[in-house]
C-alpha cells in the first residue's frame, strides 16, 4: 500500500489517525414524533432519512460543541496539551468572520489551567477551514501536511463541528442535526494510516445547489435568543446530482493515481464511509459509483450492468454512452432544469439495481458498519463523515471484528462543489485506541423534545420545561452587547466550562 510519510533523520514514518471523540447536544427530536406533528409518512422518513436528530441548546453554539469534543479528546486519550501543534476547525456554521479555531483554543486553555493542567502549546497553529460539508476533510488534510513537514514530532487535532438547520416546513427539515467530532492525528498512528498520496480529489463550481449567502442574516430578530438561524439556500434534487457527479470524478482521480481497475477495487472493499446528509444519499452515491465501475469493467461486469439495464427498460449501449459523456452539471442550475436528471438512464438503471438481490451485497453490506448508530445523528455537515467512522470503529470493536490491515475507504463531499476520496489503512492493535472513542456514551442522556419545545428551540424563542443540567461541557455564559466608542463586545460570546458535580 502507499503511505503518507515525512522524511526525518530516522527515515520515513506513517502519519494518520490515533483517536476520535464525540459531542452531541442532548436535545433530540424523534422523527416518528416529528412525522406525527407534521402529518408526514413515518415509513418513508425512516427509510430515506433516519430515526432522529439533535438540536443545539439555548446556551450552545458551534464553538461550545467543538470545544467540548476537543476537551473529551484530551481527557479520553490522556494527551499532553503542550504537544498539540495544530488545532484545526472544520465548519460551515461559524458565526465570527474573523476568529475561528483560536476561540476553541482559548476555551480549552482556560479550562485546562483551571483544572491545574498546562494549556495547549503557545506555538499551536489555529486555522479554520470552510467548504460546506468538506471543511473537516480539508482540515484533516492540512493537519496531515503539517505533521509531514514543519510539525514533525507534534500532535494535531482537527474538530469538525456544525449546526444543520432548515426552515420548518421545508423539505430539509427532517435532515437537521448538530454535533462535533474531534480527530487526533499524529506520526505512527494507532488507529489508521491515511494515504493522501493515493487519494482522489474533484471540484467544480455549481452556482447554487446549496449556499449560505450572508444576506440571510440581515434583519433577524434576536430579542429572545442570541442564536443566529443559519438556514441554507438549497435545491434538493440538483444537490443530489451534484453529490453523485463530484464523487464519481474524485473516484476517477483516485483510480488513475493508484492504477486501479474500478470494479475489482470496489469489489475488494469491505467497509466504506461517506458523507451522509441523510440515510439514502450515500446509498445512491455508492450504487451509482458501482454501476459506473461495472461499465468500465470486464465483459462479465458489463453483462451484469446490461441485466440491470434490461430490467429497467434501458438500452445498454445508450447507458454506456451516457456514462462516457462529459456532462456539465452547471447546465442544470436553472429553474426549468433543476428537476431533470443529468444521468437519466443511470438513475433508471439504479432503480432496477436497488430492487435486485445484488444491492445488499454490493452496496448495503459495504456501508453497514456503524450505519445503524448514525441513524440517530441527523445531518452533521462536516462532522457527518468522522461521526460515521467513529461509530463504525466502535461497533467493530464491540463485535470483535479484526480490521487490522484492512482498507477503509472514506468519501467526503462539500456542496459548491468538491469531493475527496481518501483511503485509511487500519493499524495493528487498533482496538486500544478504538476503545477510547466513547461514541455510544456520547449518545446517552438524550432529552426528547415535545412539539412545542422543538418549535421554540428551533425558532430561537425561550423554551420552558427543558430538564437538563450541563456537565463536563462548555456553555455560553453571556453575549456581549456593548457598542460604545471606548469599548465594544457586541455579539461576542463569553464561555465557561461546567464540570460535573461528582
Amino acid at each position: 500500500m502507499t503511505t503518507t510519510s515525512h522524511r526525518s533523520s530516522s527515515g520515513q514514518t506513517r502519519i494518520g489517525l490515533s483517536g476520535l471523540a464525540v459531542y452531541m447536544p442532548p436535545f433530540r427530536v424523534k422523527l416518528e414524533d416529528w412525522c406525527d406533528w407534521t402529518d408526514t409518512p413515518w415509513a418513508k422518513i425512516s427509510n430515506v432519512v433516519g430515526n432522529s436528530f439533535r438540536l443545539r441548546g439555548p446556551s450552545q453554539s458551534v464553538y461550545t460543541m467543538a470545544a467540548t469534543a476537543v476537551m473529551r479528546m484530551i481527557d479520553q486519550y490522556d494527551l499532553d496539551p503542550a504537544e498539540i501543534g495544530f488545532l484545526g476547525l472544520g465548519t460551515e456554521s461559524s458565526t465570527d468572520n474573523s476568529a475561528g479555531a483560536i476561540i476553541i483554543k482559548g476555551m480549552i486553555d482556560r479550562a485546562l489551567v483551571a483544572s491545574g493542567r498546562p494549556p495547549i502549546a503557545r506555538n499551536c497553529e489555529v486555522p479554520e477551514f470552510k467548504h460546506a460539508c468538506l471543511g473537516g476533510v480539508y482540515a484533516m488534510k492540512g493537519a496531515l501536511r503539517f505533521l509531514a513537514l514543519d510539525g514533525s514530532g507534534k500532535k494535531a487535532i482537527v474538530v469538525c463541528a456544525d449546526i444543520a438547520e432548515y426552515a420548518r416546513g421545508s423539505t430539509g427539515e427532517p435532515t437537521q442535526g448538530a454535533g462535533a467530532v474531534a480527530m487526533l492525528l499524529e506520526q505512527d498512528p494507532t488507529l489508521a494510516t491515511i494515504d493522501l498520496a493515493g487519494s482522489g480529489s474533484a471540484s467544480d463550481y455549481r452556482i447554487m445547489d446549496f449556499r449560505k449567502p450572508m444576506l440571510r442574516f440581515c434583519g433577524q430578530d434576536r430579542s429572545e435568543s442570541h442564536h443566529i438561524q443559519d438556514f441554507p439556500v438549497f435545491n434538493g434534487k440538483y444537490s443530489t446530482t451534484c453529490y453523485i457527479d463530484e464523487t464519481l470524478h474524485a473516484l476517477d482521480d483516485m483510480y488513475v493515481k493508484r492504477g486501479l481497475e474500478p470494479s475489482s477495487y470496489l469489489r475488494s472493499l469491505s467497509n466504506v464511509f461517506m458523507h451522509r446528509p441523510y440515510r439514502r444519499m450515500p446509498e445512491n452515491g455508492w450504487a451509482v459509483a458501482w454501476l459506473f465501475a461495472l461499465g468500465q469493467g470486464s465483459d462479465e461486469d458489463r453483462g451484469t450492468l446490461a441485466g440491470y439495464a434490461e430490467t429497467a427498460g434501458v438500452d445498454t449501449g445508450e447507458l454506456l454512452g451516457e456514462m462516457a459523456k462529459v456532462i456539465d452539471i452547471s447546465d442544470y442550475a436553472k429553474p426549468e432544469a433543476l428537476n431533470h436528471d443529468a444521468y437519466p438512464l443511470t438513475m433508471a438503471t439504479l432503480q432496477a439495481f436497488r430492487a435486485s438481490p445484488d444491492f445488499g451485497r454490493d452496496v448495503l453490506s459495504k456501508l453497514a458498519l456503524g450505519s445503524h448508530a448514525i441513524r440517530d445523528l441527523g445531518n452533521l455537515y462536516t462532522a457527518a463523515l468522522p461521526a460515521w467512522l467513529a461509530a463504525g470503529l466502535e461497533e467493530a470493536l464491540a463485535d470483535g471484528r479484526e480490521l487490522a490491515g484492512d482498507e477503509l475507504l472514506t468519501m467526503g463531499y462539500g456542496s459548491g462543489d468538491a469531493a475527496e476520496v481518501i483511503p485509511f489503512f487500519v493499524e495493528e492493535g487498533w482496538q486500544a485506541a478504538a476503545g477510547r472513542i466513547a461514541f455510544d456514551e456520547a449518545m446517552q442522556g438524550a432529552v426528547d423534545l415535545t412539539q412545542q419545545q422543538y418549535e421554540a428551540l428551533h425558532d430561537g424563542r425561550r423554551v420552558s420545561g427543558l430538564e437538563y443540567v450541563p456537565a463536563d461541557e462548555f456553555v455560553i455564559e453571556r453575549v456581549g452587547r456593548a457598542e460604545e466608542r471606548h469599548f465594544q463586545d457586541v455579539g461576542i460570546e463569553y464561555y465557561r466550562y461546567v464540570e460535573s458535580a461528582g
